[in-house]
């Protein structure tokens, strides 16, 4: 099982992103005039691996999109994600439900004298993401047969409904030129040893990565001539970027995203990706100050999710209802406790708890502190006193792995986010009982969820598949060890004359974005 997580992996300071000298010399405008229709974006950090099974994920995903083949696409489907073939292939669909059919179009020629792309590159692609770090997304498929030059079936070993959605469109799915990969040793990290998309790629470390149209592409053409990434790894610098006019596209804060709700900068129009993320705060069911379910109860009783939304979000997430995200099916949209103190107040008391003292660890970032204190207020309420942990990202990650150390023992409440792809089975995974001192850290166990984890795999009724995830979250909350809080969206300011075209996870397609 692989979890998918943002990081970042370059340090670029503020005054440097926004030097004197600007971006672009004359400014985008200029660049414009002079080189045609060029898109300016940014970078969270310099790409540093991008080969698909050892890729950190993020905006190397982004690069593999433009620059290899896949065989689907994610669109979207009013507010609800779907998918389509890509330009590389002609017929892509399943002949049962273990058994998934292509067609390659003709013409896709790989760059460096490499030869067309084959049916045998999409079988070595996926037989070495099958030994890669990225291993888990490719636990459902048994083999590539190869039918024809340009033909071949994806063979599972069970049926698993999402496989498509989650692997295919997603950066594992990307196909490799086996010749160029092999030539290179097996493996790269900052050059693709051959291309075949719309754009070639370049980076500068520390500074950008420009996409250029690609002349060997026998595809769609890309609605930029050029697209130049900026590594601005601050989201306010980004933000300062676009409203100066040095890029066209950057991804909103929560402050400035409720900002722009209330005025937007003329010319600039917002476009959502997706709300693939869910925070909760978690509570270990082992520890002794929270054995007792009532103690749990009364602490989710306790929590004022909506005063976190306004207080510490500004109004810009999705209250959350379960680890489900919005526009998956088997979304929850109530739970079954409420906000209510006096509640909470009987519930300690029948468990005989007065006292208690608790500790909550979380990031150290904004919204996550401003989060804590307001729980922090909310359990003084009820008579419950609470300290706050604030912690550096290295150790907050490896606190309730029983592999890292003896800090499981200890943790009693935390502020956790997950980020997810848009189906609702990776969510539950980090939940069943092998996960308790890996990923399960609230540390319980429930047959009913394990064996509903493995249906909602196979699966192939959505109307069925929701009710599975639904139920599975009623058991999550029944443990009373959660208390969910939102959903955070990715939320892209750009200009409104540029359509922008990104995955619901995020991921950002440039050679989909068009002009207006």
């Amino acid at each position: 099982m692989t979890r998918i997580m943002t990081t970042r992996r370059t340090f670029l300071a503020t005054g440097a992103a926004l030097g004197a000298a600007g971006f672009l010399p004359g400014g985008p405008g200029m660049a414009r005039a002079q080189e045609g229709r060029v898109l300016n974006l940014r970078l969270d950090g310099d790409n540093s691996i991008l080969d698909p099974g050892y890729m950190v994920g993020g905006t190397e995903v982004e690069a593999q999109k433009q620059c290899l083949p896949f065989l689907a696409e994610y669109v979207r489907d009013g507010d609800t994600f779907s998918w389509q073939p890509t330009a590389y292939v002609t017929r892509l669909e399943y002949a049962d439900d273990t058994h998934l059919e292509f067609e390659l179009a003709e013409g896709l020629v790989w760059s460096g004298g490499n030869g067309t792309v084959s049916a045998s590159d999409v079988a070595y692609s996926y037989a070495r993401m099958k030994e890669s770090e990225w291993s888990g997304y490719f636990d459902a498929l048994e083999t590539v047969e190869v039918t024809g030059e340009r033909t071949g079936v994806l063979v599972l070993n069970k049926p698993f409904a999402p496989f498509i959605m989650v692997t295919l469109c997603h950066g594992p799915g990307a196909i490799v030129c086996e010749a160029a990969t092999e030539a290179a040793g097996g493996r790269f990290t900052t050059e693709f040893p051959a291309i075949c998309g719309p754009y070639t790629y370049s980076q500068t470390p520390g500074q950008r990565a420009v996409f250029e149209r690609n002349p060997e592409w026998t595809g769609p053409a890309p609605g930029f001539d050029r697209v130049v990434c900026h590594v601005i790894t601050e989201v306010q610098a980004a933000e300062l970027a676009f409203e100066a006019g040095e890029i066209d596209c950057t991804e909103l804060g929560p402050d400035s995203l409720a900002r722009y709700a209330e005025a937007m900068p003329e010319g600039t129009v917002l476009t959502t990706a997706g709300e693939l993320q869910y925070m909760w705060m978690g509570m270990n069911t082992q520890h002794e100050k929270l054995s007792d379910i009532r103690v749990r109860q009364a602490i989710q009783h306790a929590v004022d999710v909506d005063s976190i939304l306004a207080g510490a979000y500004s109004g810009t997430s999705t209250k959350s209802h379960g680890i489900v995200c919005p526009g998956l099916l088997g979304q929850r949209m109530e739970t079954s406790y409420s906000y209510d103190p006096a509640r909470a107040r009987e519930l300690l008391d029948e468990a005989g708890v007065s006292g208690l003292e608790l500790t909550l660890r979380t990031l150290n970032w904004q919204e996550r502190l401003l989060t804590a204190q307001i729980i922090q207020a909310n359990l003084a309420a009820v008579g419950i006193t609470l300290n706050i942990l604030p912690m550096e990202s290295g150790p907050f990650w490896e606190m309730g792995m029983e592999e890292a150390g003896e800090t499981w023992q200890e943790l009693e409440l935390w502020l956790m986010r997950f980020a997810t792809v848009p189906d609702p089975y990776e969510a539950t995974q980090w939940f069943v009982s092998e996960q308790v001192g890996i990923w399960n850290w609230e540390r319980w166990t429930d047959p009913e969820f394990d064996r509903l984890y493995e249906e909602g795999l196979s699966e192939g009724d959505e109307a069925r598949r929701a009710e599975i995830y639904l139920r599975m979250q009623q058991i999550m909350e029944d443990t009373g060890a959660y208390v969910w809080i939102n959903h955070e969206p990715e939320v892209y300011a750009h200009r409104a004359d540029i359509d922008v075209v990104a995955a619901p996870s995020g991921e950002l397609n440039y050679h989909r974005f068009q002009p207006l």
